[in-house]
């Protein structure tokens, strides 16, 4: 029997050639996983990290011209994030017309591959649009965590067929570390919010509370009566609660510094 080594057709040269193009991908997924790890999820806004990891996907996959990464969170609207001008043209597309590779890999938990958009029978409408502006592969695979997917990564080239076997499993081993890596930065980025958020409901309370106290000192009701009239004064002004308390903590301390100051009163 023939040995691989001694295959018809295929020369020596041919056989290193290859080897070492193996071998200098194997080096850009390294590279690209390695600089993963180094991502600084404390000195980054969600966009911007999410934009590094797509960046990376871009060195680590052979073939790819540019990426997209989508991450999806329930409580409000996906966060998309686009490596070049054209992948964002791709995405507003895809997720304009709610179809497409990327779509079709986070609903389906798989990785997804095509080398003829604009003749792929799963997305006529995306694929005919994006091959018109020049892009005819993608490759595009799921952020997977152990409570499911959190997003796509979606990487594209303007050649027909440019992602082959191995240029999926090279992105696939991409994109576990690249999920790790995104599901941090995205609870990170929720605690920020939740922070946020709670220091806001902090001031707006004490803003509430100290509106309450200066009605009660002025007309001697009882706290419960002050908060209805703070209440009252809102629906018929047509401003929040919190803009009215405002104004009332605002003109209090308006008139404490006129009166210290021995300006006359309004």
């Amino acid at each position: 029997m023939t040995t691989p080594d001694h295959a018809p057709g295929v020369t020596s040269s041919a056989r290193t050639t290859s080897s070492e193009a193996h071998d200098e991908q194997e080096d850009d997924l390294h590279a690209a996983i390695a600089a993963l790890s180094r991502l600084a999820t404390g000195k980054l806004v969600l966009e911007d990290l999410l934009t590094e990891v797509a960046t990376f996907a871009v060195s680590a996959v052979p073939g790819a011209d540019g990426a997209g990464l989508a991450l999806i969170e329930a409580d409000r609207s996906d966060t998309v994030v686009t490596t070049a001008d054209f992948v964002q043209q791709v995405d507003d597309t895809q997720y304009g017309l709610g179809q497409g590779p990327c779509i079709s890999a986070a609903r389906e938990a798989r990785t997804i591959t095509s080398g003829s958009l604009g003749a792929d029978a799963r997305w006529p409408l995306f694929g005919g649009r994006v091959a018109r502006l020049g892009v005819h592969s993608a490759l595009s695979m799921p952020l997977l965590t152990p409570g499911g997917v959190i997003g796509a990564l979606n990487i594209y080239a303007h050649d027909e067929n440019a992602f082959d076997d191995r240029a999926a499993r090279l992105a696939e081993l991409f994109a576990v570390p690249a999920a790790i890596a995104v599901q941090n930065a995205q609870v990170l980025d929720q605690t920020r919010r939740l922070a946020s958020q709670l220091e806001h409901a902090v001031h707006t309370r004490g803003t509430i509370d100290r509106a309450v106290g200066i009605i009660i000192s002025r007309t001697g009701v009882t706290p419960d009566e002050a908060l209805a009239r703070l209440r009252s004064l809102s629906q018929t002004e047509h401003r929040k609660l919190t803009a009215v308390a405002d104004t009332i903590v605002e003109e209090a301390a308006r008139r404490a510094r006129a009166r210290h100051q021995g300006e006359p009163q309004d």
